[in-house]
């Protein structure tokens, strides 16, 4: 019995301590939503200028974290290079999109001096897939809006739900030299909940299901997604750094709000290209 009070007062004191950390996340959450779902609903230009806005800034702190020589000229250079593969993607020339992010990558690599350089060259490849990947996915010439919502879906039911099975559940960490909050019951119930999300959300959408294959990649994405995470908080790590940086308050920077969703419209876009070609991604991951 007298387990009782002591085993309530564990439990109020972990929903205390997540409403903390949860208040100023949520906020920038439903900001970060709101400016999404609004870009993917107007299309065009839009979409295009928020996920340029949101990858330059995402090689911005990135080349600010790693370090190094010629800092100015890279963040330039590189936000050039960005801006022109998503202005190639958007026109429809993804072949010359995809050439000139791998020529920017290797210009850094071989025109940086010091032994940041390699992870410099990272950061604009880095960035410069997330546009690429979005901007092939939304111009999809089926399921484009679909799978971009899918990504949405998996990513934030799979980061939130994470979030909340490892406060509650506790248990073994994932990976606890990286992250030491992390535990596998939140990987298990975010990448669960986030793949069963998407299909809910791809049949309100009426979008062609396969359903076990779609659960599936469902389910593989939300991994990727937590690996996405990961690897961010390994490079933090790496760099000594707690935040990549503080354009967002209460979550850091957008490369702390994108890590996850980065891994997953890459491996999205990768995936549905293989399957139905590099004009209809969307297609590629729905239909099986």
């Amino acid at each position: 019995m007298t387990d009782g009070p002591a085993t309530n007062g564990n439990v109020v004191a972990k929903i205390a301590s997540m409403l903390g950390d949860l208040v100023p996340r949520l906020v920038s959450g439903v900001v970060m939503i709101i400016l999404s779902l609004s870009a993917l609903y107007v299309g065009g230009f839009t979409f295009v200028a928020f996920w340029l806005v949101a990858a330059v800034a995402v090689h911005w702190e990135w080349q600010r974290m790693t370090g190094g020589p010629r800092q100015q000229i890279r963040m330039l250079g590189g936000g050039a290079v960005i801006a022109l593969v998503a202005g190639l993607a958007a026109l429809g020339a993804r072949d010359a999109a995809l050439v000139m992010l791998l020529v920017g990558t290797f210009a850094t690599l071989f025109f940086v001096p010091g032994p940041t350089r390699i992870w410099n060259a990272v950061g604009i490849l880095y960035a410069g897939a997330l546009v690429l990947a979005v901007v092939l996915l939304r111009m999809s010439i089926f399921n484009g809006v679909e799978a971009i919502l899918w990504l949405f879906a998996i990513v934030w039911g799979t980061d939130i739900m994470a979030y909340f099975g490892g406060r509650l559940i506790g248990g073994p960490k994932l990976w606890p030299r990286v992250s030491p909050s992390k535990t596998w019951a939140g990987f298990i119930v975010g990448i669960t909940s986030g793949s069963v999300l998407g299909l809910v959300g791809l049949w309100a959408m009426s979008a062609p299901l396969a359903i076990g294959p779609v659960l599936l990649l469902g389910l593989v994405t939300g991994a990727l997604a937590q690996g996405g995470d990961l690897f961010e908080s390994s490079m933090k790590r790496r760099y000594g750094r707690k935040d990549s940086s503080c354009l967002i308050p209460g979550h850091g920077g957008v490369m702390d709000r994108l890590d996850g969703f980065i891994a997953a419209a890459i491996f999205a876009a990768i995936l549905g290209g293989l399957r139905a070609g590099a004009v209809a991604p969307g297609n590629g991951l729905f239909v099986w």
